[in-house]
Parts: structure tokens; C-alpha cells; sequence
């Protein structure tokens, strides 16, 4: 898929990788995770001939050094991402950290989340567990507490309730949440809530360009269009 939009990336486009890419991500000052190598090089190489490429940290990958910064030239986000684009203001975040924990996961991750990201906390997992033993446990941690890929109704309600609230309480004309693993395109009267869903399970993925976001299913090696942004109606309704 990322091939099939190389040429408009590399032609001044950003590609934005909302978190999550990993089942589970820690970086070691040494090691580093064998998962995806072939999406790390074609990562290089856009980052080498001048693509700007963003990676917005998630719940599952947070645990990044200087590997993706400094060796492939990707710009690592561990907050939020906000720029603008043809004359929008974006807010981009992975989404965990924002909205009402909903579930028993997000409520745990929500109140683990800054201990969890402290750097003498890493610092200290990183030392006293060495690579196998520390990916290990890390993975049997979220796959135990995590969730199975399956999108999370309550999740996603929250993260378009925080989304609302957002776009009526900021400048932002978009914001952009992942997380939940169910894609969202809906208008409000002060902007617009956007949510890629899942590509490891749907293949879904989004675009943003001079005409406004879009999303869009790869299916048979092509990018199918979905159904157009609608009104974000009382969030118990989603």
C-alpha cells in the first residue's frame, strides 16, 4: 500500500503513522525489535530522499530511544503532532491518554500511562531485563491486558467525545485519533474527527490533502474508497 502512494509522498506529501505499529515496541541502547524490517527500510529510503515522515507513538510502542530519530531520519511524536496543512490546523495523537477510559484496559492503561513512559522507569526495565526476557514480558503484559485487535465501541466513543471537545475548545480544524482500531470521518460545526481504524485487521487508512480527509479500504492491491464524513451526532448514538 505504501508503495502504491510512494510518488506523492516523496513529491512534498507527509506520511503519519498514528501509533501502534508494533504489538509492542521497547528499544534497547543496543538491540533493537526484528519485527518489520522491510517497513523500516522503505522508511529509510523515503526519509533519505527528503520525505517527511511522522511517527506518533501509541499505548503498545512507546518505548522508543534514538533509533528511528537518528538512524532512519523519522520524526518520533510522543505527544501530539499538530501542524497545518492546506490551510487546516491538525491535532494528531494516537489516542490513548485522551477521552474517559472506557474500558478495563484503557482505564489501566490510562492510569499507568505516566509511570509507564517515565524515563527512569525505562531506564530501570531496561537494565534489569535484558532484551528476550524484557520483550517478553512486555508482550505477555499486553496481550494479557491489551486488546485482541477487535474495536472497542466504548473507546470509540470517548475518543469522539475528546475529539469534540477539542475542536469547540482549540483552533484545530481536524483532529486525528487511532486507538480505538475503528475508522470515524465526521463533521462537527467546528471541525472534523478522523480516525484511520485498524490496518492490521480492516486495511484501512486514511488520506488528507487540498480537498478535505478521506478514507479508504486496500483491497485487491487498490485503495477502495469508503463512505463520505457524516455529521458526529450525540457521541451515544456512534
Amino acid at each position: 500500500m505504501l508503495r502504491a502512494h510512494e510518488r506523492e509522498i516523496l513529491d512534498g506529501g507527509t506520511l503519519v503513522l498514528l501509533g501502534d505499529v508494533y504489538d509492542q515496541y521497547i528499544e534497547y541502547r543496543h538491540l533493537v525489535p526484528k519485527s518489520g524490517p522491510r517497513l523500516v527500510g522503505l522508511l529509510a529510503e523515503w526519509a533519505d530522499a527528503g520525505a517527511e515522515v511522522v511517527y506518533v507513538v501509541g499505548n503498545r510502542d512507546p518505548w522508543h530511544e534514538t533509533f528511528f530519530a537518528d538512524d532512519i531520519g523519522v520524526t518520533l511524536v510522543r505527544g501530539a503532532w499538530e501542524s497545518r496543512r492546506d490551510g487546516r490546523a491538525l491535532y494528531i495523537a494516537h489516542g490513548d491518554g485522551h477521552g474517559r477510559p472506557a474500558s478495563l484496559a484503557d482505564r489501566l492503561s490510562h492510569r499507568l500511562r505516566p509511570l509507564l513512559r517515565a524515563p527512569f522507569i525505562t531506564r530501570f526495565y531496561r537494565m534489569g531485563l535484558p532484551g528476550d526476557t524484557g520483550f517478553g514480558l512486555a508482550r505477555q503484559f499486553a496481550r494479557r491486558f491489551g486488546t485482541d485487535g477487535e474495536p472497542d465501541p466504548a473507546a470509540h466513543r470517548a475518543l469522539a467525545e475528546a475529539a469534540c471537545e477539542r475542536l469547540e475548545g482549540t483552533d484545530a480544524d481536524l483532529v486525528a485519533f487511532g486507538h480505538s482500531h475503528r475508522e470515524a470521518l465526521q463533521t462537527t460545526p467546528h471541525g472534523t474527527y478522523l480516525n484511520p481504524g485498524y490496518w492490521f485487521g480492516a486495511r484501512t487508512f486514511a488520506r488528507i490533502d487540498a480537498d478535505g480527509p478521506a478514507l479508504y479500504r486496500w483491497r485487491s492491491g487498490a485503495a477502495e474508497p469508503l463512505p463520505a464524513a457524516r455529521p458526529l451526532a450525540a457521541t451515544s448514538s456512534l
